[in-house]
């Protein structure tokens, strides 16, 4: 078998274990998040927090507790790693350096999972399970919360109540992530995945010398990393390693838990809206993009320009030979167009050109399909964009869902869209304008450049995956990178949360002849040129002095 049909088929397998689990999953969000009723776990856990799960929130109330939970998320697990060198199960390992401990505790807080250490030779057994592991499942339901919470903003009319977040929060933790990483990390084990508490042990002679390795609880950790788009691997090589990722259907089955719930809720908006063809369409916007991306990663890298590429059959620098050019591809593309950020390939050693479309997908929001929550409320928050945009050009007040795109709600939505790349490009030109930080560069030149700018792109975007030529284990680039972080996932989610109050306080409006048709494809073709455009308006110039400087070489 050809390595390029290898790949396809690899494609079409995925898309129909999606399609299989799209419509069941959605459904089951959906209820999650509409049922009144609570289970006994949950209760004793609001009892726990002094939690009222019964209160309805306004969009200010909710945000308060998405920043007071997740604050406390960050003090929490910068003073585990304080602590680590006298707690038990440290392996041996020191207490973290303080800049990296806020590095670190920001990065997992935030759903980002950047990590500038080697995991197997810094984090002990309590920091991991303890620590990254829980905000891998509290993280991750913070985000689908939020994004509940809009979906709600657009389903309620004449109300600012868009639910509770601690029971938005509970609920996704208890009745979507853990059943899932259960039944994930037992298919994992059984597939090879390393899971147990074993110390630091010599694992065979290498290149002259031995090779020590620790075991863990990779497959637990594993499963949410990749099911929480989180994308923190156990240890450095990520999922390159054969303790996190040992076959090429591993492979395949974590690209599946990064895609799963991102993908349902698109099913779970239309059903909570009342309009499963507007989720339909939203979902359709997601998959053209993810599609048209895998198509070019797959040309560019199988692209046989130069002799050591013919003869390795395609750019194989940085890639297992067990996963090949399309599933390290497929993986590469999935883990930037969501906030994943696992990694089953050296991303630095693709063609220029493929780790330009790596930081375009970050580029985008990531919002095809996008983070778990943070995929869909991004393109609800584009789909507003380009319905303004369709008003103007049809000269009538912009509608979505029965609601008024007015003047605060086209506010909102401009400041998220803005956020994000205001923190990359002021980030990475204070970076590349300072003398000291471009000593952290491997490379020179475009290279070099592309380096930096990927790091700031995937921080601010809370991707977390880098290009991995680049020592960020630096005091400027451990809080630099932390702070974009923070305010990469919290910022934006003010404005969505504003947006949600705002569109649940309205009046719904009827439609008529002239109101655009939103679960039409046409209308799906104009929000993935609004993607598009407003990406490339906003990023190009940086891309051409990087990766399409370096491609066109």
């Amino acid at each position: 078998m050809s390595p390029v049909l290898a790949g396809v088929l690899q494609l079409l397998a995925l898309t129909a274990a999606l399609a299989l689990a799209h419509v069941p999953l959605g459904n089951y969000l959906a209820r999650v998040y509409s049922s009144p009723k609570h289970l006994r776990i949950e209760k004793w856990i609001y009892k726990g927090i002094g939690a009222d799960p019964d209160t309805e929130m306004r969009w200010p109330a909710y945000l308060r507790g998405v920043l007071a939970f997740s604050l406390a998320g960050v003090l929490f697990l910068y003073l585990l790693q304080r602590l680590q060198g006298v707690l038990p199960g440290s392996l041996g390992f020191a207490s973290i350096d303080p800049d990296q401990a806020f590095n670190t505790a920001a990065s997992f807080v935030a759903n980002t999972n950047w990590q500038s250490y080697y995991g197997e030779q810094a984090m002990g057994h309590v920091v991991q399970t303890a620590g990254l592991a829980v905000q891998n499942f509290v993280s991750a339901a913070v985000g689908i919360a939020v994004a509940v919470a809009l979906v709600r903003g657009f389903a309620r009319s004449r109300t600012g109540e868009l639910g509770n977040f601690w029971a938005d929060l509970v609920r996704g933790v208890v009745r979507v992530l853990v059943p899932i990483a259960v039944v994930g990390a037992v298919i994992l084990v059984v597939c090879g995945v390393v899971q147990n508490f074993s110390g630091i042990h010599e694992v065979g002679q290498f290149m002259g010398g031995t090779q020590e390795w620790n075991g863990g609880a990779v497959a637990s950790q594993e499963v949410i990393k990749e099911l929480g788009t989180n994308g923190g691997g156990y240890f450095n090589a990520n999922s390159a390693h054969p303790f996190e990722n040992p076959t090429p259907f591993t492979n395949l089955f974590e690209i599946f838990l990064i895609l799963l719930i991102p993908v349902a809720l698109t099913r779970t908006f239309g059903v909570m809206t009342g309009s499963v063809r507007q989720g339909y369409a939203i979902l359709g916007t997601m998959a053209a993009i993810w599609v048209g991306f895998v198509a070019l990663m797959m040309w560019t890298e199988f692209a046989h320009h130069g002799p050591a590429l013919r003869a390795a059959g395609g750019a194989m620098e940085g890639k297992e030979l067990r996963f090949g050019i399309g599933g390290s591809s497929l993986f590469a593309v999935t883990t930037t167009l969501t906030s994943t950020g696992a990694v089953d390939s050296f991303h630095s050693s693709y063609t220029g050109l493929g780790g330009g479309i790596t930081m375009l997908g970050m580029m985008l929001g990531e919002i095809a399909p996008g983070g778990v929550g943070s995929g869909l409320y991004g393109m609800l928050v584009m789909a507003v964009v380009a319905v303004f945009v369709a008003g103007l050009m049809v000269g009538r007040t912009p509608e979505y869902l029965g609601k008024k795109i007015g003047i605060r709600e086209i506010k909102f939505a401009a400041c998220y869209i803005l956020i994000t790349p205001a923190l990359v490009l002021v980030f990475t030109a204070a970076a590349t304008a300072l003398p000291t930080p471009g000593d952290s560069m491997t490379n020179s030149g475009a290279h070099g450049f592309s380096e930096i700018l990927y790091a700031y792109t995937s921080a601010s975007n809370n991707n977390g995956s880098a290009f991995a030529g680049l020592n960020a284990d630096t005091q400027w680039f451990n809080s630099t990178l932390g702070l974009a972080m923070l305010l990469g996932r919290f910022v934006p989610m003010v404005f969505v949360l504003a947006l949600a109050g705002s569109l649940a306080r309205q009046q719904p409006v009827p439609a008529t002849a002239g109101t655009l048709r939103t679960e039409k494809p046409l209308f799906s073709g104009l929000l993935v040129g609004a993607v598009l455009i407003i990406t490339g308006l906003t990023y190009f110039p940086a891309l051409a002095l990087g990766p399409l400087a370096e491609g066109l070489a």
